[in-house]
């Protein structure tokens, strides 16, 4: 692993990274989702052997710092600068979950969305009933019930990745998904309750592109019985996608 220093906006981060194959001459850049980290994207490690793989720890996340309230801009425009310290070109993004729509706006030349965010789903009932609940006991000073009304992945956070969650977490990105304009895959998992189908099947048609639904949940690509086979079927779509 490797920390580079980045400065956006006059504030500064550690951005911890690990390359594979560093002799090839085009990348794969690969970007988690929230409340993961580089290693769970490493899971491609045997995979696209003919490119430079690059797994990044997005600020705030697994060894990269993060003391500020950020968006989804913010963590683009870190990225695409921790790249051009680098001198690496976005030849192909893989973004999964949040990831993904930070992908999108790097505007890379081929862009692989698994299980991505940035489609608007309504929210079950419960959900709507905790947010009003937490929202009326903020009012009457009780906001120190907090953990007992947010979600997993916001549970354990500081403040200013709360906040940030906040942010990034019921973003619409149908504008940017459609006015995206290079080569783009769209993976989803069958059984995945974060990004369900119908999510996947939006982003395809604001893309303007196919999309595949894969066995498995949130982690299709991950875990599960699918994992290795999904992750070669990536593989194959992508390299189809070339040439």
């Amino acid at each position: 692993m490797a920390i580079r220093d980045i400065e956006h906006n006059g504030k500064k981060f550690k951005i911890a990274y690990d390359v594979i194959n560093p002799g090839k001459d085009k990348n794969i850049i690969f970007l988690h989702g929230w409340g993961s980290n580089k290693e769970i994207m490493k899971c491609f490690k045997e995979n696209f052997q003919q490119f430079r793989h690059v797994y990044i720890d997005m600020p705030g996340f697994g060894k990269s710092t993060n003391d500020y309230i950020l968006n989804t801009g913010d963590y683009a425009e870190i990225i695409d600068k921790f790249l051009n310290s680098l001198g690496l070109t976005k030849d192909i993004v893989i973004g999964h979950s949040f990831g993904g729509k930070v992908a999108t706006l790097l505007n890379p030349e081929i862009l692989v969305l698994l299980a991505s965010a940035g489609i608007v789903m309504p929210k079950p009932l419960k959900v709507r009933v905790k947010i009003k609940t937490f929202k009326l006991l903020k009012k009457l000073g009780l906001s120190s019930f907090r953990k007992f009304f947010v979600s997993e992945d916001a549970k354990e956070m500081n403040e200013n990745m709360y906040e940030t969650f906040k942010n990034v977490v019921d973003e619409d990105f149908t504008d940017r998904f459609s006015n995206y304009s290079g080569k783009t895959l769209v993976f989803g998992g069958k059984e995945d309750t974060a990004v369900p189908p119908a999510a996947v099947v939006k982003q395809a048609e604001l893309l303007n592109t196919d999309y595949i639904m894969l066995n498995g949940d949130h982690y299709f690509f991950f875990n599960g019985t699918d994992a290795a086979k999904n992750r070669r079927l990536i593989e194959h779509k992508v390299l189809e996608c070339i040439k």
